[in-house]
């Protein structure tokens, strides 16, 4: 399977597919969307007013030891499949997401 992340210039782009209102919040492994392969990512928060945005922007966060505020949506702000853009080292968080591909 090919990678849910591409580098950018001063981060990744992570594509993922966010499922609200999950009896399991947090990473869930890897997927295939629509749009291609993509971390799965469960978040306890409902669908309504970014909320579940917002909680998933979180968890992959917390998942990649960085701030919250580092996590933002790019694309797919009313969609559960959608692309993150993670602000960093791309090196070492290309090693974080490698690793939590196998989740």
């Amino acid at each position: 399977m090919t990678d849910f992340w591409r580098t950018l210039p001063d981060g990744v782009s992570v594509t993922v597919k966010v499922q609200p209102k999950s009896r399991r919040p947090g990473i869930q492994g890897r997927s295939v969307a629509a749009n291609g392969p993509c971390l799965r990512i469960g978040v306890s928060a409902a669908a309504e007013g970014g909320r579940a945005n917002k909680a998933a922007c979180e968890v992959l966060a917390g998942a990649l030891g960085i701030s919250a505020s580092s996590v933002a949506v790019m694309v797919g702000q009313t969609s559960r499949d959608k692309t993150l853009r993670v602000s960093g080292d791309s090196m070492i968080l290309g090693e974080r997401l490698a690793a939590l591909g196998g989740v």
